[in-house]
């Protein structure tokens, strides 16, 4: 995706890989659908600074994205129908 190239280069980041844009993309949509559209913004904001804070204490960014959107997914509802209670 050539824009979010462009602004990881702004923001002086290595741009996101496929897998990673498709792993938030995935999380995202699973907030707006299981929680609150309008705060899908948030929750990815929050995620990023998750994935950040994993990665200072020495995690690689893989394993930091997989066990905030872990966490994340954690959080959430279950799913109407899934059969477990919420």
């Amino acid at each position: 995706m050539e824009w979010l190239d462009r602004l990881a280069q702004a923001f002086e980041l290595d741009a996101p890989t496929n897998d990673e844009i498709a792993a938030v993309l995935d999380a995202a949509r699973d907030v707006a659908h299981r929680v609150e559209r309008r705060i899908t913004p948030v929750s990815t904001f929050l995620l990023g600074m998750h994935v950040e804070h994993l990665a200072a204490a020495g995690s690689s960014r893989e394993e930091a994205l997989a066990s905030s959107i872990a966490t994340l997914r954690a959080t959430l509802p279950a799913e109407e129908g899934s059969g477990h209670a919420e």
